[in-house]
């Protein structure tokens, strides 16, 4: 089935090395929703009718959205779509948005799975990533949620930073396993240029991200959370049986989805394309009927190379009979020599190619080397 993301671009403040498109600027929040009721509208024809397996708001901070704003965003969705009965429709949050009253609002609207950025249990080191939250809230903010009824629980958390060394982050993997959630989502810091750390960074102000620390860091995650029964099924994400994010999972699996909002990208199969990053201009666009978004046609080595991207960070990998019938002969035998040459870094599965847990640390490197110019 397909699904629909719904960037919603507003933050209480700016975390330091956050290089998503967002906005502190809470002034044009009402005409926004309005914007994207009409993105809703326009586009209704773009995933060809077919059923909604997933709903995800992202951002941003959904969470700061209101009730009557979500229920105007719902009936729109609800207007356009057919939306699967199981659909999973995941909404985005901080522990400091977690309240009870919201939760309840939450759950009556629809929302079905919570992803949570708890980041870290470290008040220092939520300080400096300019978090909104402490550490206890990191934790309690779980336990509402869970006492609330929500039971699709995926947490964020981050890795590499100057406050960790291997023993504090495998005290962070237990604290986060004791929570008893069914998903967890874990990425590497990154120094981005415009940020506030990479300005700080390259000022000499902060270190550069230690790649061994990191490394050492993502093994110890990956073998201690495959101890308590979660599967690690894509580089960064780790599901329980039956959870994993199915929203998320479309993107890897090349399947299609209809991005709204400013920033929000769009897959069809054949083309991608993406919306204006900035807010006033997407409102105005769409206020004036006037283009808001650009597009790219894929050809066949683009599809291609976009597949071994995202399918070699999961556990589905690279699956032969399908790169044949999707792509053709000739991109078959440029895959099979490929796989000779970097036999050491693949495992094989019923023609099935994946990348052994060593070579996933270097991931993206080995797709590239598959790519057709």
């Amino acid at each position: 089935m397909v699904g629909i993301y719904l960037h919603i671009p507003f933050c209480k403040q700016a975390c330091s090395y956050c290089d998503f498109h967002f906005s502190t600027n809470l002034n044009t929040k009402d005409a926004l929703v309005k914007a994207i009721i009409k993105e809703i509208e326009n586009r209704y024809n773009y995933l060809n009718n077919n059923k909604l397996g997933s709903i995800y708001f992202g951002g941003g901070t959904p969470s700061l959205l209101n009730k009557q704003e979500f229920e105007a965003i719902f009936e729109a969705i609800n207007k356009h779509f057919t939306c699967d009965k199981a659909a999973e429709i995941t909404m985005e949050t901080n522990p400091d948005d977690i309240s009870k009253e919201n939760l309840k609002i939450w759950k009556q609207l629809g929302i079905n799975r919570l992803s949570i950025g708890l980041q870290s249990f470290n008040d220092e080191e939520l300080k400096w990533m300019n978090r909104a939250h402490n550490a206890s809230q990191s934790v309690t903010s779980v336990l509402m949620a869970q006492d609330e009824g929500f039971d699709n629980i995926t947490i964020d958390l981050i890795y590499g930073s100057k406050f960790q060394d291997l023993k504090t982050w495998e005290s962070t993997l237990l604290q986060t396993v004791s929570l008893n959630t069914q998903h967890i989502s874990s990425y590497n810091l990154t120094i981005e240029n415009k940020t506030v750390l990479g300005i700080q960074n390259a000022k000499g102000k902060e270190p550069s991200i230690n790649d061994d620390l990191s490394s050492k860091q993502f093994l110890m995650m990956s073998d201690m959370l495959q101890q308590n029964n979660f599967i690690h099924y894509e580089i960064s994400n780790f599901g329980k049986p039956g959870f994993f994010a199915k929203h998320n999972s479309n993107y890897w699996l090349q399947k299609h989805y209809l991005g709204v909002g400013p920033s929000a990208h769009s897959f069809d199969g054949t083309s991608r394309q993406w919306n204006v990053r900035n807010n006033n201009l997407y409102i105005q666009a769409l206020e004036n009927s006037t283009s808001y978004f650009e597009k790219e046609e894929l050809s066949v080595k683009d599809r291609f190379n976009e597949y071994v991207l995202t399918r070699f960070r999961t556990i589905w990998g690279c699956d032969v009979n399908e790169i044949r019938s999707l792509f053709g002969e000739e991109i078959e035998k440029h895959f099979l020599k490929m796989v000779t040459e970097k036999k050491n870094d693949l495992e094989e599965n019923n023609r099935s190619y994946i990348l052994t847990t060593q070579a996933r640390l270097y991931a993206d490197g080995i797709a590239a080397d598959f790519f057709i110019d």
